[in-house]
């Protein structure tokens, strides 16, 4: 079960005050580091409610993100329409494509969940990658940003964009937080806990894990939409299964099933990836070994075993003083 603990809200705000401040200092291309953080870890934090406190392992939420942003790129790029609207439509087309693959899949469990989200997330990228209206293998160009000239903000920069960025990572944690802690979230976590006995009880299991597939894919498809307006252009390799692996790579790094955890997990990764890959064009070899690490380490990931260290930490104070 969910709980918004006081450490985890000042890793938060630690962490989103640290973005808004590299955005600030760190020129144009610390800029972009950080809108390519936040789009990241909003995708991780869509695996991380399925995964972590539904016990669902997704591979195909590469694909939603990629399907939003494609949503996105044809109602401006091709259909003119107003971006404004069409970062609505996009995102609740994406919402109601994980709903669907979520009341398929969710008939199945284990590996058989694996395996039928990778298959909905490959037929997603066929149907794309084979249709020329989208620009098929070439991608699509283009893609127009969000106009809020009328409020003083320009996102043709940098600086509002990364902002804009880190608002809705910001708003994606909350509207995460208030799920998992609703009467839905509980029973989604009694899922993941003990999937029969709410059978039972007369839960519709199959449409619990379709509703949070289908709020993952909300979140999955801001990411998406915000993936679109970043470049201006979207291409099949937003819909490979490998954007799903990392997702997840970065959840397990982070710490799954702790909310937090994949804001960490991204953000770390993204940096330390550029530092890495400035010195030496082998850094997935040195995230590999992290990630093995993290795993042998109890798998905890790096919030997750920070919090576990303070946890006790705070027991055996309080154990001492007793």
């Amino acid at each position: 079960m969910f709980h918004q603990t006081a450490l985890k809200s000042v890793t938060l705000v630690i962490l989103l005050l640290g973005l808004g401040a590299y955005v600030q200092t760190g020129g144009y291309y610390g800029r972009e580091l950080v809108i390519e953080a936040c789009i990241l870890a909003m995708l991780a934090l869509s695996v991380d409610v399925v995964a972590g406190y539904g016990g669902m392992i997704s591979m195909c939420h590469g694909a939603l993100l990629g399907a939003a942003a494609y949503a996105f790129a044809a109602m401006t790029a091709l259909l003119g329409w107003p971006p404004s609207l069409s970062f609505v439509i996009a995102i609740v087309a994406s919402t109601l494509l994980a709903t669907a693959i979520g009341a398929v899949s969710s008939r199945t469990q284990g590996i058989f969940f694996i395996m039928a989200t990778l298959a909905f997330g490959q037929m997603v990228y066929v149907m794309i990658f084979d249709a020329p209206m989208l620009g098929g293998d070439d991608g699509m160009a283009g893609v127009k940003r969000l106009n809020l000239d009328l409020v003083g903000i320009n996102f043709k920069k940098s600086a509002p964009f990364a902002f804009a960025c880190i608002a809705l990572l910001a708003l994606s944690y909350g509207l995460a937080a208030l799920m998992l802690r609703s009467g839905f979230g509980r029973t989604l976590s009694g899922v993941k806990a003990n999937e029969d006995r709410l059978r039972a009880l007369g839960v519709r299991v199959w449409w619990v894990k379709a509703r949070a597939f289908g709020f993952s894919g909300l979140l999955a498809g801001i990411a998406g939409v915000m993936a679109a307006q970043h470049t201006q252009f979207v291409s099949p390799e937003l819909l490979l299964w490998t954007l799903s692996g990392e997702a997840l790579v970065v959840v397990i790094l982070g710490g799954l099933g702790t909310l937090v955890g994949p804001l960490v997990g991204a953000i770390a990764l993204v940096f330390v990836k550029h530092e890495i890959s400035s010195v030496t064009h082998y850094w997935h070899l040195f995230i590999g070994i992290a990630l093995i690490l993290t795993v042998l380490a109890g798998g905890r990931g790096l919030y997750g075993q920070f919090e576990y260290v303070v946890t006790r930490a705070r027991r055996r104070r309080a154990k001492d003083h007793a």
